[in-house]
């Protein structure tokens, strides 16, 4: 029952944690995304050809790299983004994200923080940042001075996904383009399809429609890494939490083997009734599978109960340890997300009931040996 338990809350917050992820993922970056081997100069007429398209909601271009962000002669090295704030506002609702400020007021000369590098810098709404341009190296070589970009802090965002959180900076595509030196040039095309629509099967006809020097890509293999380390601590959680099945067949296989033991003259007035080895075998794999189906349907009761009061056990255990703050700070949730799969479900419950009956096949072969006059005898 512990053990169904605990694997069934566990994996289920996992899922929680993974759909959030995902959920980020494509709120922050869309669903596809366009980028090829070098720039990208005519994605106004690429833009066109694949709003063309039924299933296409949206697209806008980007460009980003690393910068040096400094404020109060406290240097950071964020990524920063530019966008074209009214196509972008197609693909990604940005506005949803902001914490102070407003994304209307994204210009040339000003830039959104997000929320943990603002926090770094003591940066607010109304700062006065430097941007240090990668250019500034190239042109020392040239023997000129490339002087930073002074720019105003107009927005502080918060998307709730770490990685995004930790280090970027947005800015208008023109302050980008000229950071960077790219013209007229961006560097990809974000894409946000229509809700429903299955991402790998609109990639093929995309790739087509735009030609071979382009690359089309959707947010699962942006970040597959990414993704690939979440499913693989699921696994390992799995895996490890199993092992408290094991443990509870262990102990079943023992007091079965006291109960053998113990119902010596039983079994062998059994034997000798005319009951066959196989028979009274048998009596003990059945007690083997009805632990395993009562202790399963209890673990089933207990995790759902855990899982629907998860978030009043998170929040009196973080007021206890006054970590509530920590949470959002580095976890950046303050509700536990949980999501169970019905295949968690099916492979959790099946994997104890068959534990739990191969736990009875030791004491099963023990009795099944006994010959009825030497189990009659026994005291």
């Amino acid at each position: 029952m512990l053990g169904v338990t605990v694997l069934i809350i566990v994996l289920s917050v996992m899922n929680g944690f993974g759909n959030e992820i995902r959920s980020k993922i494509v709120d922050t970056q869309g669903h596809l995304r366009v980028q090829s081997s070098g720039f990208i100069s005519e994605w106004e007429v690429l833009s066109e050809k694949l709003l063309s398209r039924d299933e296409v909601v949206g697209v806008a271009p980007f460009a980003q790299g690393p910068v040096m962000l400094q404020f109060r002669n406290q240097p950071r090295f964020p990524i920063i983004q530019g966008i074209d704030v009214e196509r972008e506002a197609t693909v990604v609702e940005l506005s949803k994200f902001i914490r102070s400020g407003s994304v209307r007021d994204l210009d040339d000369d000003s830039v959104l923080l997000s929320s943990s590098l603002a926090l770094g810098l003591r940066a607010g709404v109304g700062s006065e940042v430097e941007i240090y341009s990668p250019l500034l190296l190239d042109r020392l070589t040239q023997d000129e001075i490339l002087l930073p970009r002074s720019v105003q802090v107009v927005g502080i965002y918060e998307t709730g996904w770490n990685q995004i959180d930790e280090n970027t900076v947005i800015c208008s595509l023109s302050l980008m383009q000229d950071l960077y030196g790219l013209d007229e040039n961006v560097h990809g095309l974000k894409i946000r399809l229509q809700p429903g629509v299955e991402i790998y099967s609109v990639i093929p006809s995309l790739s087509d429609l735009l030609g071979p020097s382009y690359n089309v890509m959707s947010w699962l293999d942006s970040n597959r890494d990414f993704l690939f380390v979440i499913q693989m601590e699921k696994n390992i959680l799995f895996f490890l939490l199993l092992f408290i099945i094991l443990v509870s067949a262990f102990a079943i296989t023992s007091s079965l083997l006291i109960t053998v033991v113990r119902k010596m003259k039983e079994i062998g007035l059994l034997g000798a009734l005319g009951g066959r080895s196989w028979q009274i075998g048998m009596c003990f794999c059945v007690q083997g599978f009805f632990i395993g189906i009562v202790g399963t349907g209890l673990g089933f009761g207990l995790a759902f109960l855990g899982l629907h009061y998860r978030n009043d056990i998170v929040h009196t255990f973080a007021r206890w340890t006054q970590s509530e703050a920590a949470l959002l700070r580095f976890y950046q949730f303050s509700d536990l997300p949980s999501y169970t799969s019905i295949q968690d479900l099916v492979i959790i419950g099946s994997a104890s009931i068959v534990i739990s009956t191969f736990a009875g096949l030791i004491p099963a072969w023990r009795a099944a040996k006994m010959r009825p006059a030497e189990a009659l005898r026994s005291e």
